[in-house]
Formats: C-alpha cells, structure tokens, sequence
C-alpha cells in the first residue's frame, strides 16, 4: 500500500458532522447511505473516508456507542436489560444480550451485577477516566470475534 496523504479539511468536517449525528441519536438506525447524505458524499466515498478518518468502518463506531451507553444505563438504572436493549437501538433482545457479550466478555445482567458490586471502589476516580477504561474494544470486527471464540482462539 502507498503513502497515505492527509484528508481533506471540508471532508472531514463533514465526516464529523456525520459522526456527531450518530453520537447523538445513536438509537436510530444510521445505515450507510444516510450518514453518505449527511455528509455529501458517496456511501462508497463515505465508508472508505470514515474508516480512514477514525480507523473503524461507521458500523462499527456506531456499536461502539451503542453498547457505551447500554453499558451506562446498565451501570447507573434499573431498567429492565429489554427496555436498554430498545432504548440503545436494538430491535431484538437477543441480538443485544449476544452482540454485548461478544464485545464486552460479559453478559448485561452479569456486567451489571459486577458493575454494582464494584461501586462503591470507584467513587473516587473521575468519571472521564471510568468511561475511557470502560469502553468497548471494537478494533476487531464481531463477526471475527465470534470466528475466534467458536474457534476456540482468545
């Protein structure tokens, strides 16, 4: 692969403005061709340039955020593990409970019972440093992540 040569400023603002969408409404359904049109580019021109600018492809962003704040309201309310699931944009529980297993290790229910126990170690540290340690590693796709565990890899 060649030399990799710097972004275009007015893209990337508008690749922001994309990715602040999805930050925002992180609910909502975002496929490709919507962010494209937010944005004034192609999907293939926006994929490729999302994935350049951030180094995830825009689905995989949008998990991340999904599953971040799944992870919170899991963290700090009672609602019930269906009402998140909704709530942070999924259709189905069970997608929900295995696509948050397969990126967290854990289980919501599990995550959450952790996370309550853990609680009262962690008033001390600031919530800026909680959220940076706590987030989702999605630097490898799902579908791969799930290949090596059936696999038996780590």
């Amino acid at each position: 692969m060649g030399r990799r040569t710097a972004q275009d400023p007015d893209l990337l603002r508008r690749l922001l403005r994309a990715r602040d969408r999805m930050d925002g409404a992180s609910h909502e359904a975002w496929p490709v061709g919507r962010l494209a049109r937010v944005s004034g580019v192609s999907q293939a021109h926006f994929s490729r340039a999302f994935k350049r600018a951030f180094g995830v492809p825009p689905h995989r962003y949008l998990l991340t955020r999904r599953i971040e704040r799944a992870t919170a309201l899991l963290r700090e309310t009672e609602l019930s593990i269906t009402d998140i699931a909704f709530r942070v944009g999924w259709s189905s529980l069970g997608s929900f409970s295995r696509t948050f297993r397969d990126i967290t290790g854990e289980s919501p229910s599990a995550l959450r019972m952790r996370e309550q126990a853990a609680a009262t170690d962690l008033r001390r540290v600031p919530g800026c440093m909680l959220r940076a340690a706590q987030r989702p590693d999605l630097t490898v796709a799902v579908a791969e992540k799930r290949r090596r565990s059936d696999d038996g890899e780590a």
